[in-house]
């Protein structure tokens, strides 16, 4: 029988290692008016281009509601634009000319924060880690 206490302190610790990571990348894109929300639009509209608002929010796992704001928000520092899709009731998300210009900026301070708190984490179990995450999002997904 699978320990339940184990699984609780488990999802426990993902919960609170998951709240710290997000403290860090907040503080570290604090000097660019950004928040790690905000910059997972970004780099998720950098990487695989324009996306529609129902595309993004599947990838994120967000709910509408949170990533309009955070949409709104991208707007109005114009680092995103709405534009509309094809059947004119979809709405297209895609980053301004000033997104990326900022990006390189942005990006560097995620990568140096990054490195910072995989300092003292041993190169094999980063990649053990990263592989057992990225098999357990595929199944949940």
């Amino acid at each position: 029988m699978i320990d339940i206490v184990a699984n609780h302190k488990l999802f426990h610790s993902i919960h609170q290692l998951s709240r710290l990571l997000t403290k860090n990348m907040n503080k570290a894109l604090q000097p660019f008016g950004l928040y790690s929300a905000q910059w997972s639009v970004i780099y998720v509209l950098k990487t695989k281009g324009t996306l529609t608002q129902t595309e993004l929010c599947e990838y994120l796992s967000v709910e509408a509601p949170p990533l309009t704001r955070n949409i709104q928000r991208l707007v109005k520092q114009d680092y995103v634009k709405q534009v509309r899709g094809k059947d004119n009731r979809s709405k297209l998300i895609e980053l301004t000319e000033k997104a990326h210009q900022e990006y390189p900026s942005w990006e560097q301070a995620v990568l140096q924060t990054n490195q910072t708190l995989l300092e003292n984490f041993p190169n094999r179990s980063e990649e053990q880690l990263e592989q057992l995450i990225s098999e357990w999002l595929t199944t949940l997904r």
